[in-house]
């Protein structure tokens, strides 16, 4: 029987009736031996009336309460009367994104405050231009180390990686040729997405900031044998205040923390693609 059957559970004769009664006629019309019946169904018992002016009564009073206020005389304010804070709209309260842009590599930003969160911000946007498709290509990799590093660990810092990313046996085994450039038709993807960021320790004018993020590499399109995938690393840097900005001194990077994979499908090589080509990267900040 489902709750909705009439004389049952939810809606039937026995909701607000209460059990029925066996009535028994004598013969000779001798009456009803419990008494008069009941009243007819039509009528409104003065219990039904009660609800309802009940219902009305607490119908207006929400209404009233609702509107309280609302008629712009500022009663509402939090040194009024009815003692409810006045409505504050969302608000950051980070600091602002930094406005300047690095002179030889315009797509890093530069001009961090001298901040906890001044640095956490410029290691991320620094964790995202490391490990860019950009370090694969010479006229690139020298502009983006000199927009990163401080002064004194620049020039040697740039000696080391280009016997890494030079290396032709490197370039071709992640798929890239001498010059590092991806074969005709796919899109070479080098791509750190922060996920955030954590102060080791904090000097005024030297900083140990550690970010986790997710790293998207491979070939994206058709006949790729290296596809894209994901991958999890926390890169911790140490940081200097150099000329007016924060400046990487040293680089240290380990693997995960990474989350559990969900069953999702993976995309194909046009959606992944497009997606590559169609969605820029951020400017980080705290």
């Amino acid at each position: 029987m489902s709750l909705g059957d009439d004389g049952a559970y939810g809606g039937g004769e026995y909701s607000g009736q209460g059990p029925g009664q066996t009535r028994t006629r004598l013969p000779g019309g001798e009456g009803d031996v419990y008494g008069s019946g009941r009243r007819p169904r039509g009528g409104m018992s003065s219990r039904n009336l009660v609800t309802i002016v009940g219902v009305v009564v607490l119908l207006i009073a929400a209404i009233a309460f609702a509107n309280r206020g609302g008629s712009g005389s500022g009663s509402d304010s939090a040194d009024g009367d009815s003692g409810a804070p006045a409505a504050q709209p969302t608000a950051p309260t980070g600091q602002r994104p930094v406005s300047g842009k690095n002179s030889d590599t315009p797509t890093i930003p530069s001009g961090f405050p001298k901040s906890e969160q001044g640095a956490q911000s410029a290691a991320a946007n620094y964790a995202v231009a490391l490990a860019s498709d950009g370090m694969y290509r010479s006229d690139t990799r020298d502009a983006i180390v000199e927009a990163v590093y401080a002064p004194s660990a620049a020039t040697a810092r740039k000696e080391s990686l280009r016997k890494v990313y030079a290396d032709p046996q490197f370039l071709a085994g992640v798929g890239l040729d001498k010059e590092g450039k991806a074969p005709e038709g796919q899109t070479f993807v080098s791509r750190a997405n922060p996920v955030g960021t954590k102060v080791d320790s904090f000097g005024g004018t030297s900083a140990k900031v550690a970010v986790w993020y997710s790293s998207l590499f491979g070939l994206a399109g058709e006949g790729s044998e290296n596809p894209v995938t994901e991958s999890w690393y926390t890169t911790t840097m140490k940081l200097q205040w150099v000329g007016g900005d924060w400046k990487v001194t040293g680089v240290s990077q380990k693997k995960g923390p990474a989350p559990v994979g969900r069953d999702q499908a993976a995309a194909t090589a046009e959606e992944m693609s497009k997606a590559v080509e169609g969605f820029g990267g951020f400017t980080y900040a705290r």
